[in-house]
């Protein structure tokens, strides 16, 4: 029994994870349709401002206030991965939509230049972000089962960012200004509606949540330039699995992808589970290729 309760926290665990990671493109690439491959950088630009906090924390503050740096980090880590997105957005992307093959292209250069910036800011080798106190040891369930505390932390901020993401897209006037541009931009420019502005800012909030989920992975292992490198391909995986353009859809994505990858590691080695993951994904998407959730349009229903 213990070790099937494992088994589903970890996928829960591992599901979480993947979910933070494609909220952010769930929007960028999901709802705007631009395929970013600088999404790992804003990752790691969050994960670095974490850093930086953590740093500012233990060399300019008094100790008994290091316990907070994580608190603190989050909405920093948020608006630095948001500015980095909305300049891009206002430099390069807004001359590249309809056009997949120049975005990506240019975004994975961009996304090079932000690695080789983080090596020359913070060096090569990666740096460790010490936990606070509170995060520390774990939720005792029952004997061999242990929750740690910074796992379920992820989880609650999970949770909460989806909330917000959510209430924002569906329930904020913002969010109808934005669902109104991607779904008929020329008609929402008709209603008055600055599809520029909208633009920018949608970007910028996808690029945000990304430093989010850069700064939960910092409570996981250590960081370096090329974090961001290893949960691209996860995160077009969750998003293009649930469904592109539906929130509902990236956490059918996340979290079928971390059960199965649980499952599949614990029969065999992590190598061969992630490509029994692959072949999966790749098997269903040959069955259902719009993904779990089926974008509904006038357009494609007619």
């Amino acid at each position: 029994m213990e070790v099937y309760l494992l088994h589903l926290f970890n996928s829960l665990s591992l599901g979480s994870i993947l979910l933070m990671i494609g909220l952010g493109l769930a929007i960028t690439f999901g709802l705007m349709g631009v395929i970013n491959m600088a999404h790992g950088e804003f990752i790691m630009v969050g994960a670095y401002s974490t850093y930086v906090v953590q740093k500012t924390f233990m060399d300019y503050l008094p100790k008994s206030w290091f316990d907070s740096y994580f608190i603190v980090s989050l909405p920093i880590a948020f608006v630095m991965a948001a500015l980095f997105g909305y300049l891009l957005e206002r430099v390069l992307i807004r001359h590249l939509y309809n056009r997949p093959l120049d975005s990506l292209l240019a975004t994975w250069g961009v996304g090079l230049m932000l690695q080789q910036l983080a090596r020359t800011i913070f060096g090569a080798p990666n740096v460790a972000v010490t936990s606070p106190a509170w995060l520390d040891g774990g939720l005792t369930v029952m004997e061999g089962l242990v929750m740690p505390y910074k796992r379920l932390f992820i989880i609650a901020m999970v949770i909460i960012t989806l909330t917000s993401m959510w209430y924002y897209i569906y329930r904020s006037a913002a969010g109808r200004r934005m669902r109104a541009v991607m779904q008929n931009r020329n008609m929402a420019s008709c209603m008055g509606i600055s599809t520029r502005r909208v633009d920018a800012m949608t970007f910028a909030i996808g690029s945000g949540v990304a430093g989010l989920a850069g700064s939960a992975l910092t409570l996981i292992g250590p960081i370096g330039p090329s974090i961001g490198t290893y949960y691209i391909v996860d995160s077009f995986m969750v998003v293009v699995l649930g469904g592109v353009g539906k929130l509902i859809g990236t956490i059918f994505g996340a979290f079928g992808i971390g059960f199965a990858n649980t499952v599949f590691e614990a029969w065999s080695t992590a190598s061969i589970g992630k490509v029994l993951v692959f072949l999966c994904i790749v098997a269903f998407l040959q069955w259902r290729p719009t993904g779990f959730v089926k974008m509904r349009s006038r357009s494609l229903d007619s």
